[in-house]
């Protein structure tokens, strides 16, 4: 994989307005791709994963989730960003930012841009997806 990639669920409208603005901020580089229709095989990440948490995926395979993969974003897109993105990797807000990013996505359809379609399946159905 030449350049990195972010991998977002791309049946969220609130997930694809934060993408909107992630591309603007971006290196052109980096290959942005829902879920849906990424080759997940060879990004090295399930279908499982995919669903439940944003993806950031190195050029050498290293697969970064959740709160992770926003630090990767924020860092990869340059000044000032960066320096949020090194912040979130740092203690505390490296033990904070996991939580953060459970509860803003288990409510993502109630954020702006959000709709009904945006919302989690409760986990017993994501067993059976």
């Amino acid at each position: 994989m030449p350049a990195p990639t972010l991998v977002f669920d791309g049946d969220c409208a609130f997930c694809t307005s934060a993408v909107g603005v992630a591309r603007r901020v971006l290196p052109a580089s980096v290959t942005v791709v829902a879920w849906q229709f990424a080759d997940l095989a060879a990004l090295g990440v399930t279908a499982e994963r995919a669903r439940q948490e944003v993806l950031w995926v190195d050029p050498d395979g290293t697969v970064s989730g959740g709160a992770a993969a926003v630090a990767r974003l924020l860092r990869a897109a340059g000044l000032p960003w960066s320096v949020l993105g090194v912040l979130i990797s740092l203690p505390p807000l490296r033990w904070v930012a996991p939580p953060v990013y459970r509860l803003v996505a288990a409510n993502r359809h109630r954020l702006p841009g959000g709709t009904p379609a945006c919302r989690m399946p409760p986990p017993e159905d994501r067993r059976r997806t």
